[in-house]
């Protein structure tokens, strides 16, 4: 493996391209807006700017997350929702385990998508307005859910949906209890201001086909950064810039773990030809609809 640190080239973010894994300098802002234009304080939103996450504990009510449980609940005991593409089902059991275009499918889920709470970040963080790329339930029962690879969604995004610049946020919303023997999500505190140009793309894990970072490349980052286990109360949210490496292992408790997670992308920072891919994803993985959210 190489330590390439800047390339002169149209694509600042190269990645499947080459025979070498190689870590590249981040070349866009990770904190866009100013805190006089939403409800992040400067010292969260500096504290953001250097992990690459921010927690914010309880911002959905305990009455507001009951209500999407059975939501979710409702979803997956779907026997329609089996055979709609949007949907993830598990081989071995035929359970559902995500639901993609969620804020389609679901009128409830619709509503918390475009809350304020979540969008006026969004914007914040990214300095403009956003509209949702991708949104999705999980559902990881207990004793299902295997584990989740080191990954940067933002690598995906940008090689398999083309979108151009590090201009996107996740936000996580626990609607369980996250712990890391229930396969919490696992963050490199500070990796989000390295890009991690891989080789090929994973074998294809559901509707999933991410990079795979080089172990040398990970053992960097880890020495480098250390590695945040994001335990989680439900209710909780997380939010992630688009190019945190993170990753989870596998549910072998009893408890279930879900999410909803949510990506908003910068209105000026829309998908164009994907980077690495003949063609772009279905809209329902990668949304062509460019519509700012929270109208």
């Amino acid at each position: 493996m190489t330590l390439q640190m800047d390339l002169p080239t149209l694509d600042d973010y190269p990645t499947r391209k080459s025979t070498e894994a190689a870590l590249l300098y981040r070349r866009d802002p990770t904190v866009w807006g100013t805190a006089e234009e939403g409800p992040f304080t400067d010292s969260e939103l500096q504290d953001h700017d250097r992990r690459g996450y921010t927690r914010l504990e309880s911002l959905v009510g305990d009455a507001e997350v009951l209500d999407h449980r059975d939501e979710l609940d409702r979803l997956v005991r779907d026997p329609g929702l089996r055979e709609d593409e949007r949907a993830l089902v598990d081989p071995a059991d035929g359970g559902i385990r995500s639901v993609f275009e969620v804020h389609r499918v679901s009128e409830a889920f619709e509503a918390l998508v475009n809350d304020p709470r979540l969008v006026e970040r969004a914007r914040q963080i990214l300095g403009s307005e956003v509209y949702v790329h991708q949104s999705r339930v999980d559902h990881r029962p207990g004793f299902g859910g295997g584990p989740l690879y080191w990954r940067s969604d933002f690598e995906t995004w940008h090689a398999e949906d083309g979108m151009p610049r590090m201009r996107a946020v996740g936000f996580s919303v626990a609607l369980t209890d996250e712990h890391s023997h229930n396969g919490a999500l696992m963050v490199m505190p500070g990796s989000h201001r390295t890009y991690v140009s891989c080789l090929e793309p994973a074998e294809e894990d559901g509707h999933e086909r991410a990079g795979t970072p080089d172990r040398g490349a990970l053992t960097i980052l880890a020495g480098r950064h250390g590695i945040d286990v994001l335990s989680a109360e439900a209710g909780d949210v997380t939010v992630f810039d688009s190019n945190c490496m993170y990753g989870a292992g596998a549910n072998i408790t009893p408890f279930a773990r879900s999410n909803l997670f949510v990506v908003y992308n910068s209105v000026e920072n829309v998908c164009e030809k994907p980077f690495s891919a003949a063609e772009p994803r279905p809209g329902f993985l990668a949304s062509r609809d460019f519509t700012p959210a929270g109208g």
